[in-house]
């Protein structure tokens, strides 16, 4: 079964220079709009395709630059035995290191053998298919591949018209799924010339003023058209073929007529049905006109969850689901820089697999903010509320996504920032100042392009609320604790951390004469954050907490606060 080792792309749309060595099964590209994903599927289907032409134009070349030629280059392995036919493509055949990636010009031990295909487009626009290798090409030896093979290895294109593929048109799916043929051309044009003449017979009834109005004018003028002439189908708009046959169900409706979903879902497993015989897949879009769990279903069709892939499949998604669904070993960030785009594998480590599955959304944004807990991404989410609800722009419509790292030491937060950062993320660690985190981490993460957002010294995202906002705030704060954990635990809480010493009558009486002291605030915020016990400690709780009592107190907090909120302003609000 054929697959697809190294493809190489240069001056093709947003493309200036692209080389990538995919995976052997499933490929599924992410990455922000415009980045180029659907490109690098065109460019498959346009280089492997079995076409005869292809239509382009100026706008298919990078930056409209026609004086760069359009090149495509696919190096394919695991042949089947006619294409490595030495007396045929020797000059051909090529050699292909799994380790490295790399494609040598001569097939030697220890190297896979491969042949690659290449797409040119120059400014005239005409496509030229050709075999490559450096050798041929010294030798100026040219060869194409023949019909028969190139449609062997065309992919199938599992997209919004899947339903092509459930007649036995040419390139169908289900003319790879068996060697039986319908070869019923003389029953197809017999039932052509049937159904002109019954046509005729119907029609002669309906359109005989109109036959007889044409008899008259041709004898008038002399064209000949016999005694009356008829109302027949025209021979060329009834010619059937192949194409014509088509799946219909056990009542005899077409298949052709499933919605989309059904339809994708079918040619899938179709397409791996016939695996064999078309190795290779594309999907653009994996989710469109699939509920998720259909989705899922779909992707397993495609070999998603197998050991050993029974498809290479190139897709796209802006799915969540999609993406819980695949491991990081399947799953491809495209960039693109100036002069050239990559394409990096997630990888499988703990801390992709982990944020696969809890955050999928993060994989599919521009900027993400790695939270040590719930509690910062709440605290997040509700000053961006506010924010917004000011004028701003959301960080969501900027395509951000946050992550929970899911508590712990900040070491957490920090690793799994550093894996996004070096997919080529922009991310910011929110995390608490209470604990320290390993030596060297935070400089490395910094180092790298990261930004770290953390409270003073020694303190937790409770202490600064309590300790730095406004005596009116911290009476919104207190009225909020109440509602969620009433009042006695609240006083449970102030006890066990005053060692019996304050109550939290005794903390309103004194507000009422002097305000909230130094020392009062401190010991709020400790009570506050007791563990598994906490005021606010969800993430609903604090996203309401920031929105309706943080945002509105910022202008009256202390400066040291104020500059900590600026900085995660500041993130949020770049584009």
């Amino acid at each position: 079964m054929a697959r697809i080792r190294r493809l190489q792309i240069s001056n093709f749309r947003s493309i200036q220079a692209l080389d990538w060595v995919p995976a052997p099964g499933i490929n599924c590209l992410i990455g922000p709009g415009d980045s180029g994903k659907s490109s690098i599927l065109d460019a498959i289907d346009l280089c492997v395709g079995a076409r005869r032409g292809g239509t382009f134009g100026d706008m298919d070349f990078f930056a409209l630059n026609v004086d760069v030629p359009i090149t495509i280059s696919v190096a394919l392995g695991d042949l089947p035995v006619s294409l490595m036919d030495i007396d045929v493509y020797g000059e051909f055949l090529r050699g292909f290191h799994p380790g490295t990636g790399e494609v040598e010009d001569e097939p030697r031990a220890g190297l896979e053998t491969v042949i690659t295909l290449r797409l040119q487009v120059g400014a005239d626009l005409e496509p030229v298919w050709t075999l490559f290798s450096e050798r041929a090409e010294q030798q100026q030896l040219e060869r194409t591949l023949p019909w028969k093979e190139r449609a062997a290895l065309a992919p199938a294109r599992i997209g919004s018209f899947a339903s092509s593929n459930l007649s036995w048109s040419r390139g169908s799916v289900l003319n790879r799924l068996t060697d039986e043929r319908a070869e019923l051309g003389a029953e197809l044009a017999r039932a052509a010339r049937q159904a002109r003449a019954n046509f005729g017979n119907q029609a002669a009834e309906h359109l005989t003023q109109t036959l007889e109005v044409v008899q008259r004018t041709a004898q008038h003028l002399g064209v000949s058209v016999g005694a009356m002439p008829q109302a027949l189908l025209d021979a060329h708009s009834v010619s059937i073929g192949e194409g014509a046959i088509a799946l219909h169900s056990e009542t005899g409706i077409p298949l052709r007529s499933l919605g989309t979903g059904s339809s994708r879902l079918l040619v899938a497993g179709l397409q791996r049905a016939a695996a064999s015989a078309a190795p290779i897949a594309l999907v653009d879009e994996v989710e469109y006109g699939l509920e998720p769990h259909r989705l899922m279903r779909f992707l397993d069709s495609l070999g998603a969850k197998d050991a050993a892939a029974p498809l290479q499949v190139f897709m796209t998604t802006h799915s969540p689901v999609a993406l819980r669904e695949l491991s990081g070993s399947q799953l491809f960030v495209v960039r693109s820089a100036p002069q050239r785009h990559s394409v990096m594998p997630a990888g499988e480590a703990n801390e992709v697999q982990s944020t696969l599955r809890k955050d999928p959304e993060a994989f599919l944004a521009k900027s993400i903010i790695v939270c040590e807990g719930a509690s910062e991404v709440g605290f997040a989410r509700g000053l961006d509320q506010w924010w917004v609800s000011l004028g701003a722009t959301s960080f969501l419509a900027h395509g951000g996504a946050y992550v929970d790292a899911g508590g712990g030491s900040p070491d957490n937060s920090l690793i799994r920032g550093t894996a996004l950062l070096n997919l080529g993320y922009r991310v910011m660690v929110f995390v608490d100042a209470d604990k320290p985190s390993t030596a060297g981490l935070a400089e490395a993460f910094l180092a790298a392009g990261g930004q770290i957002l953390t409270w003073r010294p020694g303190l937790t995202l409770e202490d600064e609320i309590f300790r730095h906002l406004s005596d009116q705030a911290l009476d919104a704060l207190l009225a909020k604790a109440e509602t969620i954990v009433g009042a006695e635990l609240m006083n449970a809480h102030i006890q066990t951390k005053s060692q019996g010493r304050v109550t939290l009558n005794d903390i309103r009486a004194e507000r009422l004469v002097d305000g909230y002291s130094p020392e009062r605030r401190e010991l709020l915020g400790t009570a506050s954050r007791i563990r598994n016990s906490g005021w606010f400690k969800s993430l609903t709780t604090y996203q309401e907490v920031a929105r309706d009592i943080v945002g509105p107190s910022l202008q009256n907090a202390e400066p040291g606060f104020m500059a900590v909120t600026n900085q995660l302003w500041t993130f949020t609000s770049a584009p």
